[in-house]
């Protein structure tokens, strides 16, 4: 998953290893829905990159009880990722007759920290009251929709209408699929941040590997006038680790992904307590002995406070907060939830250029 704003890689699509199909077909479809999701989960683990991974999941899967979904919690936690490092994709019909079960799963989904977000957007019927009430983190399109609206009025004006939509709820929007270069353009005018497919990268691209990103054939268009977007519209899904990290660990973390520009150290609840700014550990790291004296010890001797803001604040309130510090004014801020937990982040190079005319 690309973010066509700064270029970097912001998260993994996790898939089950093609070798893993040749066992038996369970015959029960939801169980072989968590099992593959699984699977896909374990074999991400061999990336080794701190990336949220995003992985697919059938609706029909969630409406089946709390046993089902703990299973699937306890063969995701297992592989040592915690819940706020994936990215749910719920796909398929939402009969109407299932609706509840499935918002009764979304929300103990939510509860749990994963980030939940709705496959298939734009084909597939999605109920727009899940949007409504603010279960869904990501609306990822139909692939080929993304791909026939360079061609097709109708189908961009559709794309544009999500976007706007997903841009009013708080809701990011992800465009798959994307084949080339002029597709990647035309998404980004829609307003489409972020995107995926194989334009991109190629089929042996592995985390740390760079991604090639089109530049724009023309400027986005400027923020509409008044307080502007909330900054949920910029929120970037972010690396969190434990804050009982130590240095080492962390640095093996930005090592692995360079274009990553701060990692979030949180606790046992995915509430932030601290901040490492890339820039600032490395240089503290790589002074003299630096790296004797704190590889072993806490990351959080190295990091700063996180600075905080609801996810429902403007980007220009945002942006007045960052600059009360002259010395972390450019400092990716953390956004949170309702009850303190992580969300991501926003750079503030991105609530800049939003509020430039």
């Amino acid at each position: 998953m690309v973010d066509l704003a700064s270029g970097s890689v912001v998260a993994v699509e996790a898939r089950r290893p093609i070798a893993a199909d040749t066992s038996p077909v369970h015959l029960d479809p939801a169980a072989e829905d968590v099992r593959r999701a699984i699977d896909a989960a374990r074999a991400a683990a061999d990336l080794r990159t701190p990336l949220p991974l995003q992985i697919g999941v059938h609706a029909e899967t969630l409406t089946r009880g709390d046993a089902l979904l703990g299973e699937l919690h306890h063969g995701l936690t297992e592989t040592g990722r915690r819940p706020q490092e994936y990215i749910l994709c719920v796909a398929g019909g939402f009969p109407p007759g299932q609706r509840p079960a499935v918002a009764a799963a979304f929300k103990s989904l939510r509860r749990a920290g994963y980030l939940v977000g709705l496959a298939t957007v734009g084909a597939a019927h999605v109920p727009l009251d899940l949007l409504a009430d603010g279960t869904s983190y990501l609306l990822k399109l139909d692939p080929e929709l993304t791909r026939r609206a360079v061609a097709d009025p109708r189908r961009s004006a559709l794309v544009t209408s999500l976007v706007e939509l997903a841009h009013r709820l708080g809701t990011h929007v992800l465009a798959p699929g994307l084949a080339t270069q002029d597709q990647v353009l035309h998404v980004r005018e829609m307003g489409v941040r972020l995107v995926q497919g194989p334009t991109l990268a190629p089929p042996e691209w592995r985390p740390g590997m760079p991604v090639t990103v089109p530049v724009a054939a023309r400027e986005a268009p400027a923020a509409d006038p008044g307080l502007g977007p909330r900054v949920s519209e910029f929120t970037l899904p972010a690396v969190t680790m434990p804050d009982t990290s130590t240095a080492d660990e962390v640095l093996d973390a930005l090592n692995t992904e360079t274009g990553t520009t701060s990692i979030v150290l949180v606790d046992g609840h995915q509430r932030p307590r601290a901040m490492v700014d890339r820039t600032r550990f490395l240089l503290r790291l790589s002074g003299a002995y630096g790296h004797a004296l704190h590889a072993h010890r806490p990351a959080a001797r190295l990091a700063d406070e996180p600075r905080l803001v609801p996810r429902t604040v403007p980007a220009i309130a945002a942006l007045r907060a960052a600059g009360h510090e002259h010395e972390r004014v450019y400092d990716d801020l953390t956004v949170v939830d309702e009850v303190g937990r992580c969300l991501g982040i926003v750079r503030v190079a991105d609530l800049i250029r939003s509020l430039s005319p």
